[in-house]
Formats: structure tokens, sequence, C-alpha cells
């Protein structure tokens, strides 16, 4: 894989060799979650046993109330327990949001890349965007696909290292650039996404707890939000391009020569394909632009937020690259009839098996660890240690953004986090001065980057499996060492920014 001896690798490049070697002589990430769930079995018998529990306050993100919550270990060792893992194994697995997400858009992104169009449609923006940009593009498209949900994962992932891959360079540095601006800038956009209408909601909510005339506008974050995106970005293309590469070193692939005939058609299916997308865009328009549209929230006529076209993203991005796809098929000659365009799907789906598999493992898991409280009981209660060691203003921003950090290993949903943590340290830090604003906004900063190290992110079992198209051995452990430069740093650099724009007092937003 690594172009460069052992000799000549700096100490950090030895060190992630290193934690590559160990992270990889974990088992397969299916039986790891099957020991993690052993594990929260065990212990959820032990603290109910000492009976365990907290009682906190919580806000409910559907009604906006704040009400006292009560956490109790509930032993998965108890009739009650017993009964749940054994009658929920098929709901757990339905529930899963990964599943539905990823069957739906591979119907469209599978026929896309069966067809060719994924590939020709990396060559073209290969030619046409800056060599020296690239990285930062795919990085920068990446932290902006939270606006589409979970498209990112789905597509820009695979997308990254596609590209690197035509330029020659090492595909899972790409892969590496597109996961980081995914989901380790995923607090953070140009834009208000709909995640921030939801966290911002939970803020009023605890502010109210203490102060029931004030709140702050959807737009508390934005220009502490823009700020952050751009320089995130370029520090994930620094990391990518003076980190990763370098100790991924050259990727030696034989390519196929390309012949002039396949460049024709290629140009043809990409016509045809613009065509589908625009007919597309046509439909979507009309469906979504004029007032009372099928996809406007009906009672507001809202768009952004929650709203019939926000929900259904990824069907509409299926349909995008279905139509796309098999146009492209029909102008490049590559698939011409539907009964091809089922089978190119149907191929795409039969590799999905292992997938799946893991998705069923780790949803189980997920309720288990859901249904033990333990999570919910671990977060008040380190929240509770820091609320009483009565430390200054500063101090406490920091200390709140490593707390996050550490929550969101066990914790990654960003919104559940904030539901549990804000009607704690919101009403605190108005006690000390400390704006809303600024705890929403240092919220953000320890609840993205570590979004890329811990397994208990929906997709990072897929990651791994995109992982090993390129390098067959690849596993946990080269996930977690080809990431962990991203999340270290960005963390660094964004606390610091943090700290900077407080003290400079500068508005995070209108």
């Amino acid at each position: 894989m690594s172009g460069s001896s052992v000799a000549g690798k700096t100490f950090l490049q030895r060190l992630l060799d290193g934690v590559e070697v160990v992270g990889n002589k974990v088992p397969h990430p299916a039986i790891i979650f099957l020991m993690m769930s052993a594990i929260v079995i065990v212990l959820s018998w032990l603290f109910n046993l000492l009976g365990t529990s907290v009682t906190y306050q919580v806000i409910d993100p559907v009604t906006h109330l704040g009400h006292d919550a009560t956490a109790t270990v509930n032993s998965l060792l108890s009739a009650a327990g017993i009964r749940f893992m054994i009658t929920s194994v098929v709901g757990n697995f339905l529930g899963f949001t990964p599943v539905g997400v990823i069957l739906v858009a591979m119907v469209g992104v599978g026929l896309a890349e069966e067809a060719g169009l994924i590939k020709a449609l990396i060559r073209k923006i290969v030619i046409v965007a800056p060599r020296r940009a690239i990285t930062f593009i795919i990085v920068a498209m990446g932290a902006l696909s939270s606006v589409a949900s979970d498209a990112g994962y789905l597509v820009l992932i695979p997308l990254g290292a596609s590209a690197f891959l035509t330029l020659g360079r090492h595909p899972i540095a790409g892969l590496a650039a597109a996961f980081a601006g995914v989901a380790a800038v995923f607090g953070v956009n140009l834009i208000i996404t709909p995640v921030d209408g939801v966290l911002t909601e939970i803020t009023n909510d605890a502010i109210h707890l203490l102060n029931p005339g004030y709140s702050i506008y959807l737009t508390a974050n934005l220009y502490f939000s823009i700020v952050s995106t751009v320089l995130m970005c370029v520090v994930c293309t620094v990391v990518t391009e003076r980190i990763i590469e370098p100790r991924l070193g050259a990727y030696h692939v034989e390519q196929p020569a390309e012949t002039e005939s396949t460049s024709t058609d290629e140009a043809r299916g990409l016509r045809a394909a613009l065509f589908g997308m625009i007919g597309v865009g046509i439909v979507i328009a009309l469906l979504t632009l004029p007032q009372g549209a099928p996809l406007r929230n009906p009672e507001t006529g809202a768009l952004i937020g929650n709203s019939p076209f926000m929900n259904s993203l990824i069907v509409l991005i299926m349909l995008l690259f279905m139509v796309t796809g098999f146009a492209y098929g029909r102008g490049a000659g590559t698939i011409t009839t539907l009964t091809q365009a089922i089978a190119a799907i149907t191929k795409t789906f039969s590799g999905l098996g292992g997938l799946l598999f893991l998705f069923l493992v780790i949803s189980q898991f997920l309720a288990h660890f859901n249904y033990s409280n333990l999570a919910t009981i671990a977060a008040v209660d380190l929240a509770d240690l820091i609320e009483r060691a009565n430390m200054g203003s500063l101090p406490l921003l920091i200390v709140f953004v490593l707390l996050t950090a550490a929550v969101n290993l066990i914790i990654p949903a960003a919104i559940a986090k904030w539901a549990i943590l804000a009607p704690i340290f919101v009403p605190l830090f108005l006690k000390l001065n400390i704006a809303p604003a600024m705890a929403l906004a240092a919220y953000r900063v320890g609840d993205s980057p570590g979004n890329v190290l811990t397994p208990l992110m929906a997709y990072f079992g897929l990651i791994v499996i995109f992982a090993q198209k390129y390098q067959k051995d690849a596993g946990v452990g080269t996930v977690v060492a080809m990431m962990l430069p991203y999340t270290a740093i960005l963390y660094v650099v964004w606390v610091a920014l943090l700290v900077l724009w407080y003290l400079a007092g500068l508005p995070l937003g209108i």
C-alpha cells in the first residue's frame, strides 16, 4: 500500500501505522458489535442490581417542553429485557435508518455507477477543476452535503475515492477527505440546515427554563458557522495532502487505455444525462416552488425544515441518479433497455449482503444500548460533575467542548445529545453571562470531529466496506488510523477559533 520505506517514515506515520496494525487485529466489525452487545447486557444487569439512576431535565424535540426525567438502568437480563431482545430484532433492523436510506439510494446510485455515469462525471470534474483544488472541492462538497441528510455518505465518499484514483492519487486518501467533510465538519455549513432548526429550538427551550422571555434566532450561529466551514475545509485539505497521502504512498493499479470511440460515446452519454437532469429538475421545481406545491409543508408552506421536500431528499436523489444514469446508458450505449437497467440495480443490491448483515448486528447493539439507559446516565453524570466543578467561563467553555466530544463517542446523534446537554449547560452558561448562542457554537465544535472515529456512528461500517474496495485487508484500524489526524487537528484548530471568537466578543450570527 505504501510507497515509502519504514526507515523513511516520520514518527507520526509510524504511530498511525501502529494504530492501523493494532486496530486491524480486532475481529470483524460484526463480531465487535456482538461483543459490545454482550458487554452492555452484563453491565445493564450489574448497574441495575446496584440501583443506579439519575434525575435530569430534558427537552423534548417534538413538544419543546422541558421536564424532569429519571433514567434508571434497565437490565437486559430481566424478564422484560429478555423479551425485548427477542421480540424486537426485526423491528430494530427495520427501524435502523441507514438500512432504508442505503437500499433506496442505491437504486439510483447503483444504476448510475453500472451505466458508467459516475466515472464519466469524475473524469469531467477532474478535467475542468484545477488539480490543486480537487481535495478542497471534495471536502467542501462533503461539508455542504449535510443539507441533504445522509446522501453525502452514500454518494460523495465513493466519489472522493474515485476522483483521486482518476488523478493517479491514492483513492483511500480521497475517501478520507470526503469522509472528513461529510462527518467531521457536519455541525456547520454555509447555509441554514434542517439540523440547525432543531438545535436552535432545543436551545430556546433550555433558555426558557431560566428566562421565558429570551430566545435566539435560527441564524444565531450563522457567522461562526460560515467561518468554521471554510476554515475546517482548509484544515481537512491540508491534513489530507500533508499527512494522509504521504503516509499512504503511491497506489498502483493498471488502468485500461481509453479509446477515442469510448470518449465519443461518453460525451453523448453525458449530454443525454444532462437532459435527464434538467427534466428531473423541472419536475422537482413544479413540486416545490409554487405556493401550495405538494412538497411544501401543508400547514406552514415552508420548503426548508419540517417539510415533505426535506423528508424526501433521499428519494429525490435516487430519482435523479436513476433518470440520469439510464439516460447516460442509452446515450453511451452501456444500458439500452429497462431489463438491463433492472439487472444493473440487482447487481448493485447483490453486493450489499455483507453490509446488511453488519447493519443487522449494529441495529441490535444500538437497541440494547438505548434500552439499558447506560449512555444517558453516563452523559448526565459527566455533565453534573463539570457543573459542580465551579470553574470560570472560558475554562468551562473548553471543558464543555471536551465533554461533548466524549459523549459523542457513545451518543453520535447530534439532536439526541443536545436534548440531554442543553437543559444542563445553557442555563449554567446564562448564569455565567455566556450567551446561549456561544453555548450552541461550543456544542457544534465538540459534536463533529469525533464522528469519524466512533464505531457507533451509523455509517462507520459502510466506510470500512468502501475502503476494502481499494485495500482488501482494510479494517476498523485502517479507518481509525486514517481519520485520527483529522479529529485531533480539527479539535485543536476549532477550539482555538472558538476561544478567539469569545475573547474578541465577535457576533456569532444574526
